[in-house]
């Protein structure tokens, strides 16, 4: 076992390790009780189901990721990675379409193995809790949707990175992230008109007492709104979201249709403040541009190892190519991918803190807010007490009291 196999390893076994200790603690850390301040969403039995939600889902993730884990080791020892290159290189189909069709079949050959843990997911655990309303035959749909965009949107992006750092030397790594770059760009304005709805319905909210709520609202912050739209969320499940997305005339808002049943008019008005908030504190554009960085780093780091033999050799491989170089080196790159996630995660909760500010500080009724994210964490049976350490790791949001909290102290604060 070389340097290389070695950090691999050490990384994967690491995390896993971290994800099982965390979750442990995070388990450990579930009270009898519920918060006094969440009494009046959390009755006895309400809570008694989140707690076992959490329990049931922890427990099935752990498995979820010891199997995937022990897949990757056992198909990297026994020289899976080796064998299945031998195989697409005899069909002699040039190193561009044959590098397509080995990420392919990596790709396509571990979601066909997960694929029972995804059924028993939606279908037995989301089931049990009433959350699924997924019919098979959308679930089917959903997941040949998934691979034909796959393959139209990411298989050109991907041939295009094989060609260059094939032919363009030392500045490979530049054009490829001038490329992909660009391709960000294209799918942030495509991906609102054309891509969603692909998966969900788009219907504009009609006229009533919302629309004119939140239209008021946004005219009240100047901020222009056409695009606002209901999504049929409870195609799928009974959990309550909303989002925002796009740039310019493409931007849209989007409320759940489970959303809106289930919470009232302010408290809708408080969800799309936060959402408003976002826009106007650059969360989006500052999102983007960190992903643009981040592509940088990754094919900076790729043009230093993909010429490495002992990352060939630590795989077992008779022949090194850019195509299973790419493989490989997403697997080195898990340590600094790991840490990066964690640096993201903080940087996410503080993002949701500056929007929850901005909605709590702007909306007419100021504690709406607070309302409206106590009514989701009942509705998704939301964990309340996680433990800091699996906050730290995991946690893209802040905890919930933790935002009530912070959203009462913003309410009498002017910025």
């Amino acid at each position: 076992m070389n340097i290389f196999a070695a950090v691999i390893l050490a990384a994967v076994l690491l995390q896993l390790s971290l994800d099982l200790i965390s979750n442990i603690l995070n388990l450990r850390a579930l009270q009898l009780e519920p918060p006094a301040a969440l009494k009046d969403v959390f009755g006895p039995d309400a809570y008694r189901k989140s707690q076992q939600y959490l329990r049931e889902t922890t427990q099935f993730n752990l498995l979820v990721g010891s199997f995937g884990l022990s897949l990757l080791l056992a198909f990297w020892f026994m020289g899976g990675f080796n064998w299945l290159d031998l195989l697409v290189r005899s069909w002699e189909l040039g190193s561009i379409i044959g590098g397509l069709l080995y990420t392919g079949i990596l790709m396509a050959g571990y979601d066909i193995i997960m694929l029972p843990y995804s059924i028993y997911s939606t279908f037995v655990i989301e089931q049990r809790y009433g959350f699924n309303k997924t019919t098979p035959a959308t679930f089917i749909a959903d997941r040949l949707k998934v691979l034909l965009l796959a393959a139209a949107l990411g298989g050109p992006v991907l041939a295009c990175i094989l060609a260059l750092f094939e032919s363009s030397g030392a500045n490979a790594w530049l054009y490829c992230w001038a490329a992909v770059s660009a391709y960000l760009l294209v799918i942030e304005f495509i991906a609102p008109n054309w891509i969603m709805p692909l998966f969900n319905k788009f219907t504009p909210l009609a006229e009533g007492e919302l629309r004119s709520a939140i239209l008021d609202y946004a005219n009240s912050v100047k901020f222009p709104i056409q695009n606002l739209f209901v999504i049929d969320g409870s195609r799928r499940s009974s959990k309550s979201n909303a989002f925002f997305t796009g740039f310019g005339r493409n931007k849209r808002i989007a409320l759940f249709d489970t959303l809106i049943a289930q919470h009232t008019v302010p408290e809708l008005v408080s969800v799309l403040a936060h959402e408003i908030g976002h826009y106007k504190k650059k969360h989006i554009v500052w999102g983007l541009v960190i992903s643009i960085l981040h592509f940088g780093l990754i094919f900076f780091l790729l043009s230093l190892f993909i010429n490495s033999p002992g990352l060939y050799q630590a795989f077992y491989m008779q022949q090194p190519s850019v195509y299973s170089g790419l493989v490989f080196f997403s697997l080195l790159y898990t340590p600094a991918e790991f840490i990066l996630s964690i640096l993201m995660n903080r940087l996410s909760v503080k993002f949701e803190y500056d929007a929850d500010r901005f909605a709590a500080q702007t909306i007419p009724d100021r504690l709406a807010l607070s309302g409206a994210l106590k009514k989701l964490s009942a509705d998704n049976l939301s964990n309340l007490t996680p433990h800091p350490f699996f906050v730290f790791l995991n946690y893209s949001h802040p905890p919930l009291l933790q935002r009530m909290e912070a959203i009462e102290k913003a309410v009498d604060t002017k910025e």
